[in-house]
């Protein structure tokens, strides 16, 4: 009861905060810019990455039949790595904008135009699908013929690997292979960016402005701290030792850091700020007016 409790309240914050967010920005036009565009995106992919595996918990935590199908099992695996990854992909584009307005800002509105944002995020959304779907049908190849009790919240990647019975070594090459590009790529992408802005920022002579500067990018840099912390900490080790302490990471990555980027973004934002104070004063003000 105790963990049904925590992830209820965990998953109604996550929703409300995303939901939240994602009107705000889309209701007000001074947010239309390219970086409270991509914010939207990881808003809805937040929201929807919580939806795929915190609901199916809270009914296995409270009902006597824990069983998922094997079709239910592969599906919510699909989504749960497209979306992962599709957070990986929009938090490199992130740091991509924050380095252009930075760091070109003569040149911020035909770089970041919105005939290409659309493309980036439309191409980030294809490829994380196409993953999901590659690991997915590599997947279907593995054969489970002892124990089919998976000691986990959900259907995950490792933990469905540990209990097959058949040789998973291929599956595994290219889950490390692949996932070492997915993901470390935008990463190194992440640090190139914010070495390059650093350096930017040490060159302004003010100090007011380089505190501006950097605290435009200080939201950015504790999201993707606090995302390839927890994704390092499962991931970036042997299938063989991967355990149940694991699971403590996993929950950071699945639960916690989609509830906290809304609180993130939004704790020092004036627009944002701004613009979710119009959006819940609205209704009481239709009421007053009424």
């Amino acid at each position: 009861r105790i963990l049904f409790w925590m992830f209820l309240s965990m998953y109604l914050v996550t929703v409300v905060g995303n939901v939240l967010i994602v009107l705000a920005i889309s209701s007000d036009s001074h947010l239309h810019t390219p970086m409270y565009f991509f914010l939207a995106n990881l808003s809805f992919t937040d929201l929807f990455f919580v939806t795929n595996t915190i609901p199916k918990m809270l009914v296995n935590l409270q009902s006597q039949n824990k069983a998922i199908s094997y079709a239910g099992c592969l599906t919510q695996l699909h989504f749960l790595i497209s979306l992962v990854t599709l957070d990986n992909l929009i938090l490199a584009m992130m740091a991509y904008d924050r380095y252009v307005a930075i760091c070109r800002p003569l040149h911020y509105v035909s770089a970041m135009s919105p005939g290409l944002c659309i493309f980036l995020i439309t191409l980030c959304w294809v490829l994380s699908a196409l993953y999901g779907l590659l690991l997915t049908l590599l997947m279907t190849r593995v054969i489970f013929c002892k124990s089919r009790k998976i000691h986990y919240i959900f259907c995950e990647m490792y933990v469905l690997l540990r209990l097959a019975c058949s040789n998973t070594y291929i599956i595994h090459t290219v889950l490390v292979a692949t996932g070492c590009f997915i993901f470390l790529t935008p990463l190194g992408f992440v640090i190139m960016s914010y070495v390059r802005i650093v350096r930017a920022i040490l060159r302004i002579p003010s100090a007011s402005k380089k505190y501006k500067a950097f605290s435009t990018c200080a939201s950015h840099l504790g999201v993707v701290s606090l995302f390839y912390g927890t994704l390092g900490m499962v991931y970036l080790q042997p299938l063989h030792t991967y355990s149940m302490k694991d699971s403590v990471a996993t929950v950071m990555y699945a639960v916690v850091t989609p509830m906290m980027n809304p609180f993130i973004y939004s704790l020092r934002n004036k627009d944002m700020h701004g613009a979710l104070g119009r959006l819940l004063g609205r209704p009481f003000q239709r009421l007053k007016l009424g």
